[in-house]
């Protein structure tokens, strides 16, 4: 984007969010901010830029969703779309096994990533890519979220939204208002083994069964997967799961592989053989069960 006229149509697009950003400067993007002020249309309004650190306000709140990465480009985090994946700070759950061990502390903090950093380059990718997948740490702790993702919407993307299921109510929310098109809700273990699993208490399970109820309507595409650990999982536990999600569109289980980012080191995937023999206890109740990321 680095005609005039690129940078023309990128503030058409954001005075389209929002008139309110002709007196704004975008999220601590000098950057973006120099090259807005910059084109022929800004200098029209005959508004001034007065500050490099501001927010894009949508219906009265400030957009501050913590991101802290962007993968560029994907093909298998978002079924069937060329996407990016972004990366949303903070969660919820201690999940021993997960590999964003550096994304859990939940902080009231700036990302590596400014929104309007993000926008720019949705922007200018939009001819290469359809899909943008928000994952984490968990993206349903930003209060912020649906406020981006209308302003991601409005580029004419797809969003696939991965989730531990604890918010129901900001799930609905996405969905009915169309902000999401895919969930992937992550099933951690049997609910008898979730507290031992999450990190965390007994209060979780009456909102994750909420979310599991939620998606089984089919209101919005979805998948449920199982990241299998060997300390963790077992026959009894693959069982209890397929019984609770049994009739879901889709259900994957995921192989675990030991690496320097996991929460707890030592811990142990199953064989493809062994994930194979569970999949097979499972499918009487659950016939879309598949093998997911196995060498």
């Amino acid at each position: 984007m680095g005609t005039g006229r690129d940078w023309d149509s990128f503030f058409d697009f954001l005075c389209n969010l929002n008139p309110a950003v002709k007196n704004a400067i975008i999220n601590n993007s000098l950057a973006v901010c120099c090259k807005v002020a910059a084109s022929k249309k800004y200098k029209a309004t005959g508004c001034r830029i007065h500050s490099v650190s501001y927010f894009i306000t949508q219906g009265g709140q400030k957009g501050m969703v913590r991101i802290e990465g962007l993968q560029k480009l994907t093909l298998l985090d978002y079924p069937e779309r060329v996407a990016c994946t972004v990366f949303t700070g903070g969660c919820n759950f201690c999940c021993p096994f997960c590999h964003n061990g550096d994304l859990l502390p939940i902080k009231d903090t700036v990302g590596q990533w400014s929104e309007a950093q993000l926008l720019e380059f949705l922007h200018k990718r939009r001819s290469i890519l359809d899909g943008v997948c928000i994952t984490g740490g968990e993206p349903l702790l930003q209060k912020e979220l649906p406020v981006l993702l209308r302003q991601i919407k409005t580029l004419g993307y797809q969003i696939k939204l991965d989730t531990n299921g604890s918010f129901p109510d900001r799930l609905e929310q996405l969905v009915a208002e169309g902000l999401v098109d895919y969930v992937a809700m992550d099933i951690k273990n049997s609910l008898e083994r979730y507290p031992e699993t999450t990190g965390c208490m007994v209060s979780v399970l009456g909102p994750v069964k909420r979310s599991v109820d939620f998606l089984l309507q089919g209101k919005v595409p979805y998948e449920f997967r199982t990241t299998v650990v060997w300390e963790l999982h077992d026959g009894q536990s693959m069982l209890a799961i397929s019984q609770w999600i049994s009739g879901a569109q889709r259900y994957f289980l995921q192989g675990f592989a030991d690496s320097e980012h996991v929460v707890r080191k030592g811990l142990h995937g199953y064989t493809a053989a062994e994930l194979e023999q569970l999949r097979q206890c499972m499918l009487p109740l659950l016939p879309t069960a598949k093998l997911r990321g196995i060498a």
